[in-house]
């Protein structure tokens, strides 16, 4: 036993030097990594073939093209890009709204290269989604999953065209639920999933895909110039759109015809109407022969209750007129002056996006 302790101090080596940390961990790091490896290239290989390339042809009518038009330009076509996915047998493609809105034309390439035409079947600019489809044979539809059983801290892949590259693929884990993001049309978007998954221009639309293969997210946005802040549309969420958009081609809302903006609500009107809110909604204008205009509402009053909820401002009065509130009395509740006063409005289907 000396002589093995002489020979190896006599080249040098010492106990602090020794390594103890066993090889079997070693091999177990790397079969974890080889585990991670595997779950996001089966996850690709299964998803892939669902997520298609859509272009877009917008026509454009501006005065300046009006004038190129005499001098014989002609009238110019401006393209756009995005992803989207099968999520269908026949053919239903789930995408962002402002992929598609107003689009003249719509083409959608499949991951084995073929280029279809697609319609529009309908689109939310309120949560940003929209449902085109094509008709094509031996379409591979992904499977949707379930975003409430998502955790921080799991494994997601998104897959999409960023710039155009198709079918390109990125991992990351899933940030933070239950963020808000603001849709282009301003209403606000609630259950979104933050994400560190790499997202770029071209990836909007595509799916965000949990380490089963299922999709849970629908990917819409990042923030520039950021790294690693990315965020998706609740699976669960597009589902709902989705069989709205292919029944009836919108999402059906009510209003009730005003349009307000967010005001801090005076402190002795709080106490003294023991309110559990400090803010409310200014009335600015009322829209004639509106809901709220038959209930004898008045521009200046501050709405402060809607259906036995507080509202704090527009987005609560967003997430409260529903489509079950079409057609049915609701009251609603005002600060007027520094009366609080109830009515009974009865909301109606808002004629376009955006209506309060």
């Amino acid at each position: 036993m000396q002589r093995e302790i002489d020979v190896i101090a006599n080249n040098g080596f010492s106990a602090a030097n020794i390594s103890t940390k066993p090889v079997t961990t070693q091999l177990d790091d790397v079969e974890l990594l080889d585990a991670y490896s595997q779950a996001v290239v089966s996850v690709a290989e299964s998803v892939s073939p669902s997520v298609v390339n859509i272009e877009v042809h917008n026509r454009t009518n501006s005065n300046a093209e009006t004038n190129a038009r005499r001098r014989g330009g002609g009238e110019r076509d401006n393209r756009g890009s995005g992803s989207g996915f099968v999520f269908t047998p026949d053919g239903f493609i789930l995408t962002n709204s402002h992929v598609v809105h107003n689009a003249a034309k719509i083409e959608a390439t499949l991951a084995d290269g073929r280029r279809l035409n697609a319609v529009m079947v309908g689109d939310d600019p309120e949560t940003d989604l929209a449902v085109i489809r094509i008709n094509g044979a031996n379409l591979v539809p992904a499977q949707l999953g379930d975003s409430q059983t998502i955790r921080p801290g799991q494994l997601v892949v998104a897959i999409g065209n960023p710039y155009g590259f198709q079918c390109t693929v990125t991992a990351g884990v899933v940030s933070a639920l239950g963020r808000s993001l603001r849709s282009r049309s301003g209403r606000l978007i609630d259950d979104i999933i933050q994400t560190d998954a790499a997202l770029n221009p071209g990836n909007s639309g595509g799916p965000l895909v949990n380490s089963l293969g299922r999709v849970i997210g629908v990917n819409t946005a990042m923030i520039l110039p950021a790294q690693g802040i990315c965020f998706a549309i609740a699976v669960n969420t597009a589902k709902y759109v989705a069989g709205q958009l292919i029944k009836e081609g919108r999402v059906r809302r009510s209003h009730i015809g005003v349009a307000g903006q967010n005001v801090p609500l005076p402190r002795r009107v709080v106490r003294f109407h023991q309110l559990p809110i400090e803010t409310g909604i200014l009335v600015v204008s009322i829209e004639p022969g509106s809901p709220a205009q038959k209930s004898q509402m008045l521009e200046g009053d501050m709405i402060v209750g809607c259906a036995g909820q507080p509202v704090a401002g527009i987005d609560d009065l967003h997430r409260l007129l529903t489509e079950e509130r079409v057609g049915v009395s609701t009251p609603l509740v005002v600060i007027r002056r520094t009366e609080k006063i109830t009515f009974n409005v009865t909301p109606q289907e808002s004629p376009r996006n955006g209506d309060n």
